[in-house]
């Protein structure tokens, strides 16, 4: 980065070193020829026919009082009488501009390089009333000469040109880089990229995007993997807790079947064998429809209609009176008439009927349940033995129980929570769950 800027600032100041010196050179030559025409006209005006005779001694002695200028005389043609400068033969000078202009208008002036001398000359004539011309001539350098004498002083400015764009070159590198390094070390660093020049708020802009999306991606990694430490912790939990709901039915059917084929049962005890077999086998059975049930959430694609959420809960309620009354639970309503809701019968019962039961099996005796649904919401509140701190973000896992001395009974193996948390994800509802130990729990599913 230094050397390209030490490359273009030397360029570019190099090429206006130049530029400035051919310029300056030729308002230079511009203005020293006008001096010298104005200088010509001066000497001219010395000229005096009484004093000067029209021949080679004339011209020579006018040239002299003109500090050596050379001095020519001609006819009123244009032929050359005498030159103060060159004694050899001279022909006509009619075809040169200024005596042409002097014959034509009483002057004339012209600047080029003589063909006698071979240098540069600036030349002024004069027509005295067509008789004679007198022409006056100094040497003067012309504007290539000129440039050429300025190379030197030309040289010396490219010289400190060529220190000073060093300087700038260092200078320019430590204030344009030093702000981008810091840039891109706060980029690096996982900082808010800032800037405090204009010019490079926009690689601000495109660093911190640039650090969102890294972080974004980070986070969607970080969130998979998670996903992944659950689902296999899930996965794992949810075999072991098949495994225990499963082999308590099984290891009592299987006990009982034993102990009926060694025989020597009384009547009584094979009885009590015979309907313990058939109530672990119906254990057993509702637990597997529990677990289809469950699995079968995520692939249930048949499409939902509304429902008429109001009727629904007044008939569960219905049903469920009986179970509340054993334990003196008063249940209070609060139900909206006329609540539609978009989803299908079977999983509104399931939500309606798992959160009421949960109400009714965890309360307290002489309790009370609180049930409000209106369009927005469904909230059942209890007066049960609520949930501790601990175990609120279990409240929806699978086979979990907050009091384990119901789990099994009346069909219920800590899958009733976690079908509901299913429906309401697949449904796009929201639940949430406010609780607190030994006073009650209030459940509610936002539509």
């Amino acid at each position: 980065m230094k050397w390209r800027i030490l490359l273009l600032s030397l360029g570019i100041t190099f090429i206006c070193i130049m530029i400035f010196a051919f310029a300056s050179t030729q308002v230079y030559y511009k203005s020293s020829i006008d001096d010298s025409k104005e200088f010509l006209r001066v000497y001219m005006n010395e000229f005096d026919i009484s004093e000067y005779s029209i021949d080679e001694h004339g011209a020579i002695s006018f040239s002299d009082k003109l500090n050596g200028a050379r001095v020519t005389f001609t006819d009123a043609q244009g032929r050359v009488i005498a030159d103060s400068i060159t004694q050899d033969e001279l022909n006509n000078h009619l075809d040169r501009a200024e005596i042409h202009d002097a014959i034509s208008n009483g002057e004339g002036f012209a600047v080029r390089s003589s063909s006698t001398l071979g240098q540069n000359m600036v030349y002024y004539c004069k027509n005295f009333d067509g008789e004679f011309l007198v022409r006056i001539a100094i040497f003067t350098d012309s504007d290539w000469m000129l440039f050429v004498k300025t190379l030197p002083i030309t040289a010396q400015f490219l010289a400190i040109d060529i220190i000073l764009c060093v300087i700038l070159a260092f200078v320019a590198t430590h204030f344009i880089l030093n702000p981008v390094k810091r840039l891109a070390t706060d980029a690096v660093t996982n900082k808010n990229v800032a800037s405090k020049y204009s010019e490079l708020t926009p690689i601000a802009d495109i660093l911190n995007e640039r650090n969102r999306n890294i972080q974004l991606q980070l986070n969607e990694i970080k969130y998979e993997k998670e996903l992944a430490e659950r689902a296999r912790t899930s996965k794992d939990e949810f075999i072991s807790n098949i495994t225990h709901e499963m082999n308590t039915p099984l290891t009592s059917i299987h006990g009982y079947a034993e102990l009926l084929d060694a025989g020597g049962m009384t009547d009584e005890q094979q009885k009590t064998a015979y309907k313990t077999i058939l109530t672990q086998s119906e254990r057993l059975t509702n637990l597997i429809a529990c677990i289809i049930n469950f699995s079968e959430i995520d692939n249930d694609d048949l499409p939902p209609y509304n429902v008429d959420f109001s009727a629904l809960a007044k008939e569960t309620l219905h049903a469920l009176k009986p179970e509340a009354n054993k334990k003196n639970i008063t249940i209070i309503e609060q139900i909206d008439d006329n609540v539609t809701v978009l989803s299908r019968h079977e999983r509104l019962s399931e939500i309606f009927g798992n959160l009421v039961r949960n109400a009714i099996k965890y309360n307290k005796e002489n309790g009370i349940i609180k049930i409000t649904l209106n369009s927005n919401a469904l909230t059942v509140e209890d007066t049960g033995i609520g949930i501790a701190k601990e175990n609120m973000d279990k409240v929806f896992s699978r086979f979990f129980t907050v009091d384990k001395s119901h789990s099994g009974k009346n069909g219920g193996f800590g899958l009733g929570l976690a079908v509901v948390k299913k429906i309401c994800r697949k449904s796009d509802w929201k639940i949430h769950v406010e609780s607190e130990l030994g006073t009650g729990s209030k459940f509610t599913v936002e539509f």
